[in-house]
């Protein structure tokens, strides 16, 4: 039992710790002990509790099965060298799950729930925070439906769950991209700014198709014309074009990402030009070809920064520049912040 909320805990008999290599694990395959569940049922979160991981048991007529009411965040735990457990600007993540909960038509998930919850099942399964380099243990904070009724109206019960489970690197090399035209991720008015399942659920044929194609991603334009940057696949997509980096504005379109926004701190904090605007795609496909796109990557929670080898185009693939000092030394500047082995400036890193 936490301090200040209530949370019954049922230990799990036997780790599963000991199957793990944790020198060799995939992204989302292997998960923690434990996990973090409470109920929203009379118009209150109530039943905090933290149990065995393993499968639920749900209504057939369960509405985010049929209508895609459901909301998750992601975020990570770090080990520190003195064994410290770091988590990386959870308070974001809270406050982000709650804008998407908005739209959804679904509770509030209190602050006390949210971070009581996480402390406490990451306090259960610290074991689980790996230490080598590169890794860490990725969260999943998500909501969903609880209700049985397939009518087509908000639900009234809800399930808030935590489940963690320790990953390594997202990408193991720099990706290549497809800047996708005929597609679209989200649309003026829509959901694309909160992190509802559907978003994600959508996007799927067509990244399907680039793969096939050679790529290992999508870069998403604009739903109206096809004609400005949006995101990239699962993550936010910047731009240093000469001295300047340069990234589309969030929006109702684009997820206002926390790493994206930790990019755009160091960046400005290092005294570099940082444009927040429209970019359309002829401004980077011509900086390709002139050589003034010095770079371009990826930020988002799984992948931290995901670097860009070649952005494909009309049938054309236009390879980047090897030299990625900019990105480079963000990725080194946030790793050392999130494992502690650096100050903190920005009051980022919450210790469990």
């Amino acid at each position: 039992m936490t301090d200040t909320l209530a949370i019954d805990i049922q230990k799990r008999l036997t780790s599963k710790i000991n199957d793990v290599d944790f020198s060799n694990i995939q992204f989302g395959r292997v998960y923690s002990d434990h996990m973090f569940v409470s109920n929203f049922r009379n118009g209150k979160w109530d039943n905090n509790h933290i149990m065995p991981y393993g499968n639920l048991s749900i209504s057939p007529a369960n509405p985010t099965i049929h209508y895609g009411q459901s909301i998750f965040e992601g975020m990570k735990a770090y080990k520190s060298a003195e064994g410290e457990i770091l988590l990386f600007r959870p308070m974001d993540n809270f406050r982000r799950l709650n804008i998407s909960a908005e739209r959804m038509c679904m509770p509030h998930v209190s602050e006390e729930v949210f971070m009581e919850g996480l402390r406490e099942l990451i306090n259960l399964d610290r074991q689980w925070v790996p230490g080598n380099e590169g890794t860490s243990l990725y969260i999943r904070p998500y909501m969903f439906s609880a209700d049985e009724y397939i009518g087509i109206r908000p639900s009234d019960d809800f399930d808030f769950m935590i489940i963690t489970c320790p990953v390594g690197a997202y990408y193991s090399k720099p990706v290549r991209v497809k800047i996708e035209t005929h597609y679209t991720r989200a649309a003026a008015g829509g959901t694309g700014y909160a992190k509802a399942g559907g978003n994600y659920g959508g996007s799927l044929y067509p990244a399907k198709l680039a793969q096939e194609q050679g790529y290992d991603q999508l870069v998403w334009t604009d739903a109206k014309e096809h004609k400005y940057i949006e995101e990239s696949g699962t993550m936010n997509i910047l731009f240093l074009i000469g001295d300047t980096l340069v990234t589309a504005p969030a929006g109702d379109t684009i997820l206002n990402g926390i790493t994206r926004d930790s990019v755009l701190t160091l960046a400005r904090d290092w005294g570099m030009k940082v444009e927040e605007r429209k970019v359309s795609v002829e401004e980077v496909i011509e900086a390709a070809k002139s050589g003034e796109l010095k770079e371009a990557f990826g930020a988002g929670t799984a992948a931290t920064i995901a670097n860009i080898s070649t952005i494909g185009y009309d049938g054309v693939d236009y390879e980047l520049p090897e030299n990625r000092e900019f990105s480079s030394k963000v990725l080194t500047t946030l790793d050392n912040i999130k494992m502690g082995r650096s100050e903190d400036p920005f009051g980022w890193v919450h210790r469990i």
